[in-house]
């Protein structure tokens, strides 16, 4: 191994980056949609007692499976409801896929490998940003991480029959819990790359290997019991979640989630920051045979490339769902690196450097890209920590240009610890600087004002709108007046809990109850005009808080 990765200045910087990874779980408010949604599922979760059933809103909601709900409301037991405790099994799973990836390029490739593995995927943008989002698809990334590298371990043919045996149920266990994270993907995608790596390889003995009768009994055992408790509990669950929410989310533009099949390109080139440059190189060196009958490399080449064109090709996108294909990408360019000159390496450093320079030319003109008057303060505020993290990228690339003239025996351990630490704290730079506009999402500035008025039988209705962040701060669901939003399946189910139209809502206003409603700010003039009794608590541009009391 080289030098610089078995130094007291390598283990602090892991210390360091242990503390501040866990920093940012805590340093920025729950923003809708995802991180609002799943905060609240697991909150009430653990305030009705039902760990079958899943709910948002205090209505049904199954479009996924609960593992996270789960972990998320066990942390609220152990330690209270807050932001940190929200993001905790996505920040726990980052740091899984970066552990897995650098365990397992150490066991197949090398020490130096493995090593540089983690540090980069620890520091491309892609993987530590979502690694502080409270979103399922680093829950769903971590969860298959375990099954790809358990895969690449069990089928090392340099380990010893049990150890083979036991990576392998690591597999099929981790393929279970990303059922369990997000549905049938969780073993759909593993079996198509084991089906395209078979007929690429023609190692069709793997499959001898894999220990089908113990994995599969380990992974029914791990994954069926929620699915039957569920639909003995809720009949209509198994049409709605295996044929709606899977069949129809790939085939269709059912969920407003349409774009073009090239969507994912510039997210992946954004990323895999700092690291691009050698991106395509890593991933067409993988698919060149090595010794032996099994090719390690070329799983991991298939495994990124098949899940990148899965997505790109389906009806339904969103940023986050590449994230799987980051831990594969990770040690092929790790495997890539080790075979480097220091061309490479400049190559990388000049790209990170313009990035850096780039990016404050872009922070210049930051506060210009707003909408109104509200985010033109939030995205001044983001101002200063846009340029920390840009100079941060642009002093990693110069040094590792100025080490490059040197070329000494440990250069390559020195630019890549150089580089992803630029990569990584850069990212979270970023990541605190959206704090402001945060909070300005998430309607913080209305929560104090709402407590004021809030007690636990106070009605709260939300009036063409449903705020996915403010029932988790506010410890309080919401009635839906006109707006069923993603809850329309729950609704149909359990009708009377919304009020499908205006004029319902306003005769439970005018009941003689005190009540309040939230809604945007076109509602509230429609409402106004219409004479409704009412006056207003807070606003801002997005949103509007009334009470039907008279004002104090």
């Amino acid at each position: 191994m080289r030098n610089l990765y078995q130094s007291k200045t390598f283990f602090l910087v892991l210390l360091a980056f242990g503390l501040l990874w866990f920093y940012a779980l805590g340093a920025r408010t729950l923003v809708p949609t995802d991180e609002g949604r799943y905060a609240e599922m697991a909150r009430e979760m653990l305030s009705s007692g039902d760990w079958i059933t899943t709910r948002l809103n205090a209505i049904k909601y199954f479009e996924k499976p609960p593992l996270q709900v789960w972990f998320t409301a066990l942390t609220f037991k152990l330690f209270g409801l807050g932001e940190w405790q929200a993001r905790l099994w996505t920040g726990l799973c980052g740091l899984l896929g970066i552990f897995l990836a650098a365990y397992t390029g150490h066991r197949l490739f090398g020490p130096w490998v493995g090593i540089t593995s983690g540090l980069v995927l620890a520091s491309s943008f892609y993987w530590a940003a979502f690694g502080h989002i409270n979103t399922l698809d680093m829950g769903l990334s971590g969860t298959m991480s375990l099954a790809l590298f358990g895969l690449l371990l069990g089928q090392n043919p340099q380990a010893r029959d049990a150890e083979q045996r036991n990576w392998m149920l690591v597999c099929w266990a981790g393929m279970a819990l990303a059922v369990l994270s997000k549905g049938l993907i969780g073993i759909v995608l593993p079996g198509a790359v084991l089906v395209l790596y078979t007929l690429a390889s023609r190692d069709w003995a793997i499959w001898t290997r894999l220990h089908l009768g113990k994995g599969l009994l380990l992974f029914f055992a791990i994954a069926a019991p929620w699915f039957v408790l569920v639909s003995l509990k809720n009949p209509e669950f198994a049409h709605f979640f295996f044929i709606h929410e899977h069949f129809e989310r790939f085939t269709s533009k059912v969920h407003n989630r349409f774009q073009p099949w090239h969507y994912f390109i510039p997210l992946l080139v954004l990323g895999i920051l700092p690291w691009l440059t050698v991106l395509l190189q890593s991933v067409l060196g993988g698919m060149r045979k090595t010794a032996g009958a099994f090719q390690p490399q070329m799983v991991l080449t298939i495994w990124a490339v098949f899940i990148f064109f899965f997505f790109s090709i389906s009806d339904s996108k969103l940023p986050s769902y590449i994230l799987p294909i980051f831990p594969a990408l990770a040690v092929l360019i790790a495997l890539h690196l080790e075979r480097a000159g220091v061309n490479t390496w400049r190559s990388i450093a000049v790209v990170a450097a313009l990035i850096g320079v780039a990016g404050q030319v872009v922070a210049l003109r930051l506060p210009g890209f707003a909408h109104d008057p509200f985010e033109t303060g939030n995205y001044a505020a983001a101002q200063p920590w846009v340029y920390a993290g840009c100079t941060l990228l642009l002093a990693g690339g110069l040094l590792v240009l100025w080490l490059s003239r040197r070329a000494q025996e440990d250069f390559r351990s020195q630019a890549a610890l150089i580089l992803a630490a630029a990569g990584f704290v850069s990212s979270q730079l970023f990541m605190l600087g959206t704090e402001q506009e945060g909070r300005y999402r998430a309607g913080m500035e209305v929560v104090e004002p709402i407590l004021a008025e809030l007690t636990p039988a106070t009605p709260l209705y939300a009036v063409g709108v449903y705020e996915q962040s403010l029932p988790f701060y506010l410890r309080h669901t919401m009635t839906l007046v006109e707006h069923a939003d993603e809850m329309e399946f729950g609704l149909g189910l359990e009708p009377q809990l919304w009020l499908p139209t205006r004029e319902a809502f306003v005769a439970r206003w005018n009941n003689g109850q005190k009540a309040l409603a939230i809604t945007r700010p076109e509602i509230y003039a429609d409402l106004l005009q219409s004479g409704l009794t009412m006056h207003v608590v807070a606003q801002n541009s997005r949103r509007v808080v009334i009470a039907n009391d008279p004002k104090p």
